[in-house]
């Protein structure tokens, strides 16, 4: 075989190899990873957005929130950590916890409209912080896991924060 033709060979087979799907992430490196001591000033930050009107899409404070929008930027601005914009995609990548072992800046989801359509962050007390829409008297603000409305629509509860 000509030197060319082998050459040519190697260079195909470097190209296809760089073509290869990538590995799969290991189940416990998909997961976001917080550090615990930020539980608490997440939890504060939250809070202090409390009367933020709510906004479809919304990300930003000064726009209004949505649900997932008010998650993110709380957990971007305290804990530096960038989450997925969708509801069901910060559940993919925070790992599951029982209800009776939340604690402070956990994530609570529930179901209004589907699998994952809402969420809020834990505060304690069976309470949580979040962002309801517009037809719920949409501003940020404290609901109770043991409301009616809440308690029925309840679906999972997950943490960012490393073990």
């Amino acid at each position: 075989m000509s030197f060319r033709f082998l050459l040519c060979a190697f260079i195909c087979a470097l190209l296809l190899a760089g073509c290869s799907s990538s590995p799969k992430l290991s189940d416990s490196s998909k997961y976001a990873r917080v550090d615990p001591a930020k539980r608490q000033p997440v939890m504060k930050n939250a809070l202090s957005y409390i009367g933020t009107p709510y906004r479809y899409g919304g990300n930003h404070p000064e726009e209004g929130f949505d649900c997932s929008g008010f998650v993110n930027y709380v957990f971007n601005k305290t804990a530096k950590v960038q989450l997925p914009r969708k509801t069901s995609m910060i559940a993919s990548v925070s790992r599951p916890v029982s209800k009776s072992a939340l604690k402070n800046g956990d994530l609570v989801f529930f179901n209004t409209s589907g699998p994952y359509t809402h969420m809020g962050i834990y505060i304690g007390n069976n309470q949580f912080v979040h962002a309801p829409s517009s037809r719920n008297n949409g501003k940020v603000r404290v609901d109770s896991l043991d409301s009616r409305y809440f308690a029925q629509r309840f679906t999972d509860a997950r943490t960012l924060f490393i073990q």
